[in-house]
């Protein structure tokens, strides 16, 4: 069996990526705004980079992710302990791209940068999960119905 007859396509991977940011966008800017009382302009267009970034990071992180795991487990089913660890890396391989990019554009230092950084993460990391899970359950690769 190929890996290509059991894990997700690229079609399905894209829609995965863009609905994730696309989704994560319109929840985070706003967000943001409000919490951090930054100009809605400037933080929608460093939402819009951010979730670019992050659009490609989630299509290849979740390629190597799943074929890591299935080489590691023999499938893609991923337990609640592996959910956690996929949101987990997921995010703190992001926000060491992201902290100079936060710092620079909104004309941040670097701890006031992270503080962002850190509440983008605790944000996504909780959304990753459910968003993922839900993706999931909504649209299954062919490996969620595979009996071990």
């Amino acid at each position: 069996m190929k890996f290509s007859d059991i894990m997700r396509t690229t079609k399905d991977r894209i829609r995965q990526a863009i609905s994730f940011e696309a989704i994560g966008l319109v929840l985070s800017v706003p967000l943001a705004v409000i919490t951090f009382g930054f100009d809605l302009e400037r933080t929608g267009i460093l939402g819009v980079i951010c979730a670019t970034v992050a659009t490609a990071w989630n299509y290849f992180f979740n390629i190597g992710f799943d074929h890591g795991l299935r080489r590691l487990t023999g499938s893609t089913r991923k337990s609640l302990k592996m959910r956690l660890f996929h949101a987990v890396t997921f995010e703190v391989g992001l926000m060491v791209t992201l902290l100079p990019l936060i710092a620079w554009w909104m004309g941040i230092g670097i701890i006031e940068a992270l503080i962002v950084d850190v509440a983008f993460v605790v944000f996504y990391l909780v959304y990753a999960f459910i968003f993922t899970w839900c993706y999931d359950t909504v649209f299954p690769d062919k490996d969620e119905y595979r009996t071990l």
